[in-house]
């Protein structure tokens, strides 16, 4: 371990931000988290990013393009995807239709890659995806022994497991099961009773039972095939092969296989170079120090920030404090949206109404799930309820001009897809 940590450090000196890691001893490791179990050796710390939302992470990568390129569209929910001769035509979630005659095509599809090379004509077996799936419990006991720690540790059969406190939840994961179909991914009964006896046995002093679980979510890892025997074991490296023009297509396909959160802009930036080589054009801008979303602008002084905001919008600065958590700079345009009264969810009055119809009206929302799944933690962190529900479906029928059948059947699609795929239970 300590050989390991020691080489994560030197990789990252070259641009530290974070402090060194340390071992604990056993007896140090007990004091600082009491319920943890006496079997440990001993406990090494790191430091590493964390990603709270990347659902919003990757909505705000999109509009960070389009913002970059005013001649680009993003389309949400592109359904009818066709390859007619050198032209692709596809359906927009409002009906309209596209047709566009590429230079190069990149599929980011993810575990969908191949799927979509279909779509396109092209048959591929890029894709040996395995899933992860992760449960979050409402345990204060935990999340007051983590001390916004992540533990990181081996289970009783060897496999890797963690627990760490997410947006006050405590997250339990993950799994790593061979998995084919993204669309129908979701957390089993089994692996449920996995995690639970991981973290009863790593954290001893503590007791769990399943009615913690507020909320369980899985997805596939768009891993490169492998004939791997442990799927632990395939390659988390990333490539981007290339299936060269042929006949009446007359533009390559370049396929995003494999990587990860830690490493997707390097990987980015990578495909964009082999892009531009191709269309002979330089690089303008590097990715290496350029903010994303809600972190431009970011302040030095972030109290000083909050006290503008707050003078700006009439919205009072513990208001403003708390968006700007949410929404980095972002927030500024939300608290101007919400103003000095904002008009709490009954059951979730860390959100407003009126922030909800800000969302809808700028973040491509096109059912309600979106709004509640991944533009907000509603969801995830368990306080939606169906009050609040029906709360969100009227902000999102006002802003989208749904009538009532198209309301109530938004709430009946997204009660079914939280409670069959994510073990939410609406009070």
């Amino acid at each position: 371990m300590k050989i390991g940590l020691s080489l994560y450090d030197f990789y990252g000196a070259k641009r530290r931000v974070m402090p060194k890691h340390s071992l604990w001893s056993k007896t140090r490791a007990l004091k600082e988290i009491p319920p943890l179990t006496p079997k440990i050796v001993a406990a090494g710390t790191y430091y590493d990013a964390t990603v709270r939302m990347p659902e919003r992470l990757v909505l705000e990568l999109l509009m960070d393009g389009k913002r970059a390129n005013p001649n680009a569209e993003v389309l949400n929910y592109t359904t009818g995807l066709v390859v007619e001769g050198d032209v692709i035509r596809l359906t927009a979630a409002d009906g309209t239709s596209r047709a566009f005659r590429p230079r190069i095509v990149l599929n980011a599809g993810g575990p969908w890659i191949d799927r979509v090379n279909a779509q396109l004509g092209l048959t591929t077996k890029l894709i040996g995806g395995t899933k992860g799936s992760h449960i979050l419990l409402d345990h204060p006991g935990v999340i007051a022994a983590l001390k916004g720690r992540m533990i990181y540790f081996e289970a009783d059969d060897g496999r890797i497991c963690l627990v760490f406190d997410y947006l006050g939840r405590a997250l339990v994961g993950s799994t790593d099961i061979r998995a084919a179909d993204p669309d129908d991914v979701r957390c089993e009964e089994d692996e449920i009773d996995y995690f639970m006896q991981a973290i009863a046995s790593l954290l001893p002093g503590l007791s769990f039972s399943k009615d913690q679980i507020v909320y369980a979510y899985a997805g596939i890892r768009p891993l490169p095939a492998s004939d791997a025997a442990n799927p632990g074991l395939i390659s988390r490296d990333h490539s981007a092969p290339v299936i060269e023009a042929e006949g009446a297509r007359t533009w390559p396909v370049i396929s995003l296989v494999g990587g990860k959160w830690t490493t997707f802009r390097g990987f980015s930036e990578e495909v964009a170079d082999v892009v531009l080589k191709r269309l002979g054009q330089p690089r303008k801008v590097s990715t290496q120090d350029l903010a994303i979303g809600g972190g431009r602008d970011y302040p030095a002084d972030q109290p000083a920030w909050v006290a503008q905001v707050a003078s700006e919008t009439g919205a009072g600065q513990g208001r403003v404090k708390a968006l700007f958590a949410r929404y980095g700079t972002t927030a500024r345009a939300v608290a101007k949206a919400e103003g000095s009264r904002p008009i709490t969810l009954s059951d979730a009055p860390d959100y407003s109404l009126q922030e909800l119809g800000w969302i809808i009206r700028n973040e491509q929302v096109v059912h309600l799930d979106d709004l509640v799944k991944r533009r907000t933690a509603l969801s995830v962190t368990g306080v939606l309820t169906d009050a609040s529900l029906e709360q969100a479906a009227g902000v999102a029928a006002a802003a989208l001009n749904w009538d009532e059948a198209r309301r109530a059947m938004e709430v009946e699609r997204a009660r079914e897809d939280l409670k069959s795929r994510n073990r939410l239970r609406l009070k």
